[in-house]
């Protein structure tokens, strides 16, 4: 297994400090959004042997749902700023023994990816979402043609406004900054092609994925 690591000592945009503090109770409070998980990687229409970045990987997620679809000739390039979140990540893929697995410590903006992939995934990663610098990274490392795959919360549509105090509940520990948070996919819409939006949870997530052109 390749564990690649950048401890830079900047915050970068990924994740703000409360992320090291949370990562251990991190999967049990974010159980209820596997079913979007499972949503989120059934857009991406990669294939075995296929090289996917999970980008604001956490713990690891994302991971078996992945390995299920690229198989043990495919490769995941997991990215995360906070190194307690990929220490649980760590442990996941030792406990799988699978070998097909990088991870890289730096924030997204700055992470040093190692290879040219064939999909890229945001699973819950608001503030990398409305980083210019960190998408511009990220598909500097993306195939032409290459599909992106993206999900989290948002602000709920006019005249169902009652729910925001309870997504900002769910939200706010792992969020650093809500601007952007009614069209989370703004940036990435502006780069793909193909590009859909499906509304999920009475308007308080979304589900997105378009293509490189």
């Amino acid at each position: 297994m390749l564990i690649t690591e950048d401890r830079h000592a900047g915050t970068g945009t990924a994740a703000r400090p409360a992320y090291g503090a949370l990562a251990d109770t991190y999967e049990r409070r974010t159980a209820a959004y596997d079913e979007w998980r499972r949503r989120l990687i059934a857009l991406l229409p990669v294939r075995p042997g296929n090289v996917v970045l999970d980008v604001g990987c956490g713990t690891g997620l994302c991971f078996p749902r992945l390995q299920a679809k690229i198989g043990p000739t495919g490769q995941i390039i997991g990215i995360d700023e906070s190194p307690d979140m990929l220490d649980i990540a760590r442990r996941h893929i030792a406990d799988q023994g699978w070998e097909n697995v990088t991870l890289v410590t730096a924030p997204v903006d700055h992470a040093p990816i190692p290879t040219v992939a064939d999909a890229a995934l945001f699973s819950a990663v608001h503030d990398i979402m409305q980083s210019q610098p960190a998408l511009d990274n990220v598909f500097a490392h993306l195939r032409t043609g290459a599909w992106v795959a993206a999900a989290g919360g948002k602000w709920t549509r006019a005249g169902l406004l009652s729910l925001d105090p309870i997504t900002y509940a769910v939200h706010e520990p792992y969020v650093r900054s809500f601007a952007g948070f009614d069209k989370p996919w703004r940036l990435l819409e502006r780069m793909l092609v193909d590009f859909t939006v499906t509304e999920v949870a009475f308007g308080t997530g979304y589900l997105a994925a378009g293509r490189l052109p």
